[in-house]
């Protein structure tokens, strides 16, 4: 497995596993729009080193100041249970570290067991809860902080 810095090319990619993870996906523009932004980070993860590899997983992220905020973590649902979603997070978290940024935060439905446990897993602690974040579903967010 690779993980890369995502470019427009990794749209489609990026986006067909949106769609597939999520009920209510970001839009094709949406992505487009971070990709524009100039404190907007996100990382692809290949299968393979090869230019070409079909995208198993992706991660987008907000890097302002000292803070940095998950946006978006994402693996291809044939492709989930094999620490894809960890080594993106490892690799954000790593270049957090390199940038002196001092706190992560980030939001995941309640609902996400998964998540939930591997954040828990990488030092996250549940700080709060957002009511009805998630408003087309009315699920709440947990937001969970780790101070680098």
């Amino acid at each position: 497995m690779k993980i890369r810095e995502a470019t427009s090319r990794d749209l489609p990619g990026i986006v067909e596993i949106e769609r597939l993870s999520f009920d209510n996906p970001w839009s094709l523009d949406a992505f487009e729009r971070e990709l524009s932004l100039p404190f907007s980070r996100m990382i692809v993860a290949t299968k393979t080193a090869t230019e070409n590899a079909s995208l198993i997983g992706f991660l987008c992220r907000w890097i302002v100041a000292d803070e940095c905020h998950i946006l978006n973590v994402a693996v291809h649902p044939q492709m989930r249970q094999q620490g894809i979603g960890k080594r993106l997070m490892q690799h954000a978290l790593a270049e957090a570290r390199a940038k002196n940024v001092q706190v992560i935060t980030l939001e995941v439905r309640r609902s996400n067991t998964a998540a939930l446990s591997l954040y828990r897993g990488l030092g996250f602690r549940a700080i709060g809860i957002r009511p009805n974040y998630y408003v087309d579903e009315g699920e709440d967010a947990v937001v969970m902080t780790l101070d680098l």
